[in-house]
């Protein structure tokens, strides 16, 4: 089983263990955080987040658990709480003694005397249950354990201020029914070896630290729902079920089990490379001799990929971009699908999130995002419909599977034309040189899509390299695919010629590396950001041998770091190397600065289309492998600060840096 562990010399570091979190998920959009410590630092941590519109609706409904152990004439807290004064108290993380994963199972071990106390946390597939499992592993007399459960409702976007309302606790078999009001959906506390008793007491200033670094509101009331306890003997075990299902089953045990058979049968499917076909399939398989850290981040990948049911498939799927408030957008998707599912010897998967998401194309156009309460989908972007092409390509390459091909090619010559003709916010090809322009006032539409009020951090209006570098491969593939179902092929060859001569535009020869955009109200805008980087990685270029080099060159001189890739170059004017305070401050850095984890993959297939050296290639992930000890443990980070040490920051875990640094271990053939 896959190990990956803090000793006590570090989670008796209140900076080091609170600093360290963890992630469990159900597949359906649900998910429990929470720190190493115990102690709440975001408003997105708790017990039990429900998508109760699945993958989105999210809902905090429990918060924490207040443990307290009873063992000879001592109590040990094995929580940790901070108050508004800024005092931390108690100091439950002092006897937690190991910290570990179990496959993705979080494992804390707590030492006390002779006692050696386990818990763990984990949530069944496809349920809104969450496990909090307690196990006596050794002791020389028996432990009482005496718990607090709070509980709150609400949108995990938002606080909890305490007041005068009671929320409706009822005692049921094994344990209590709660309904924070009239109308909201009921939830359950079972607790199997220990008893419940119902509780309503308000708890004041839980002071959320990461919450006030990024200058918003901190402090939380809980409500204090319930009471448990129970007595251990050495060998005994004690469990605590949370879930909005009345009927959630109490075999704890057979639920542990069925979590470890989970996430070992998803370790053996990727290293087998289930479903991948021919010499490309094996491109995308990883290698059977695949080392730990690899293995951990299949069962990283898994915790993205998540239901999203639609009229005519109670089956679909997407994948969340990233935890812990992300839902799904589709440039993350079509970025990410590759890496999480080829990679990871699911391309079934894959195959369903193409089609979940040819569901939603409109005007030409996929969708940038679906907002949290199931309005309207914002299609607000330029690049993820052509990134769609890029997924579809690779599932083909990786399967084989025409069927596929020819069900989505009515949607994707309707994409190539609505492009030709011209589609929202100014997004059309430009006839003169066959590039694609895109923008208008006040609209983010690339990737760099950081906007605070009517402030668009980094605009890019006009013709984006790596738009059109996609552009570009968008119209090869569709030649491709063309050819494959045995349809004329000669427009896209042709819109292809045009689009390559043009891109020539985009060369800026006395720096040696690409404008970043060209064609702006203020001119060719020369500004060294890694966008340039996909002109090289993607499969067809549409630079000659000798820029590809050079681009490469320049990037990894000057936006290369541990992590990723920096957006912007440390010697620009504009750069800002730390991302934090306000929400004005860190977009104003998001994409001024900032490394972004996923440029490492495009980085290093582009740096392996060069130099054709996979074994230095692969030097560039070891620190991303360290980095699974870090911030999310067994999971990677959305960004980092530009400025070292790079510390990591935005969101814990996210998707297109967990699937790019797949795939490109699967393109390296990495081993132990």
């Amino acid at each position: 089983m896959l190990k990956s562990e803090l000793g006590r010399e570090l989670c008796g570091e209140l900076a080091t263990a609170e600093s360290r979190e963890w992630l469990v998920t159900n597949g359906t959009g649900s998910y429990a955080s929470g720190t190493v410590a115990g102690l709440l630092t975001r408003r997105y941590h708790g017990l039990l987040m429900a998508a109760l519109h699945p993958p989105l609706g999210h809902t905090l409904m429990f918060s924490k658990l207040d443990e307290v152990a009873s063992y000879g004439n001592e109590d040990y807290p094995l929580f940790t709480n901070r108050w508004a004064d800024g005092t931390v108290e108690p100091e439950g993380y002092l006897v937690l003694e190991r910290f570990h994963l179990e496959g993705s199972i979080p494992v804390w071990s707590y030492g006390f005397g002779d006692a050696l106390l386990e818990k763990r946390i984990w949530m069944p597939q496809g349920e809104n249950t969450t496990y909090i499992f307690y196990t006596l592993r050794r002791s020389s007399l028996p432990i009482t354990l005496t718990m607090k459960g709070f509980a709150t409702y609400r949108d995990r976007h938002y606080m909890t201020q305490g007041n005068s309302r009671l929320m409706q606790v009822e005692s049921v078999k094994s344990g209590l029914c709660i309904t924070a009001f009239p109308g909201a959906v009921p939830f359950y506390l079972y607790a199997v070896g220990g008893a419940v008793s119902p509780a309503h007491q308000w708890h004041y200033g839980f002071d959320l630290a990461v919450e006030k670094s990024r200058g918003g509101d901190c402090l939380e009331d809980l409500l204090q729902v319930a009471t448990i306890q129970g007595e251990l003997q050495p060998g005994q075990s004690l469990a605590i079920a949370v879930s909005t299902d009345s009927h959630a089953s109490l075999g704890v045990e057979s639920a542990l089990q069925s979590r470890r058979e989970w996430d070992q049968q998803l370790i053996k499917r990727a290293l087998k490379g289930k479903g991948l076909k021919g010499k490309k399939g094996k491109d995308y398989q990883l290698s059977r001799k695949s080392p730990e850290w690899v293995q951990q981040l299949v069962l990283a990948a898994d915790r993205f990929i998540v239901d999203r049911p639609y009229l005519d498939n109670p089956d679909g799927k997407t994948i969340i971009a990233g935890y812990p408030w992300f839902g799904d957008w589709g440039r993350d998707m079509a970025i990410a699908l590759p890496g999480l599912t080829l990679c990871t010897g699911r391309p079934q998967i894959g195959k369903l999130i193409l089609q979940t998401f040819a569901q939603y194309v409109d005007q030409g156009m996929l969708p940038n995002r679906f907002p949290d309460h199931g309005e309207t989908p914002d299609y607000n972007t330029v690049d993820a419909t052509l990134w769609y092409f890029q997924a579809i390509r690779a599932y083909y390459q990786a399967t084989k599977d025409k069927k596929l091909l020819k069900q989505l090619w009515p949607v994707l010559r309707e994409i190539i034309d609505w492009h030709q003709q011209g589609t929202r916010y100014q997004i059309q090809m430009d006839q003169a040189d066959g590039l694609l322009y895109a923008g208008e006032p006040g609209v983010q539409l690339t990737w760099m899509d950081a906007k605070v009020g009517e402030w668009v951090v980094t605009p890019r209006e006009g013709k984006a390299v790596e738009v059109n570098a996609l552009w570009y491969n968008a119209l090869r593939t569709m030649g491709e695919f063309a050819r494959k179902l045995g349809k004329p092929d000669g427009e896209y060859q042709k819109l292809g010629d045009r689009t390559l001569a043009g891109f020539e535009r985009f060369w800026n020869d006395e720096l040696g590396y690409c404008y970043d955009v060209i064609d702006t109200a203020k001119g060719n805008d020369p500004s060294l950001r890694p966008n340039q980087i996909l002109a090289v990685s993607l499969p067809d270029s549409p630079l000659p041998g000798k820029r590809q080099r050079s681009v490469v060159e320049v990037c990894g001189r000057s936006l290369l770091t541990s992590y990723g890739l920096r957006s912007l170059a440390a010697t620009d004017p504009n750069y800002i190397g730390h991302y934090g305070g306000t929400l004005l401050e860190r977009d104003g850095a998001y994409h001024q600065g900032t490394v972004w984890g996923w440029l490492i993959g495009p980085y290093i297939s582009a740096y392996l289309r060069v130099t054709k050296d996979p074994k230095t290639a692969a030097t560039f992930l070891t620190p991303l492998a360290n980095h699974l000890l870090e911030a999310c443990m067994g999971n990677l980070s959305e960004i980092f600060d530009g400025d070292a040490p790079m510390t990591p920051t935005g969101a814990f875990a996210q998707a297109w840096t967990v699937a790019e640094v797949l795939r490109v271990v699967a393109e390296l053939k990495i081993e132990e």
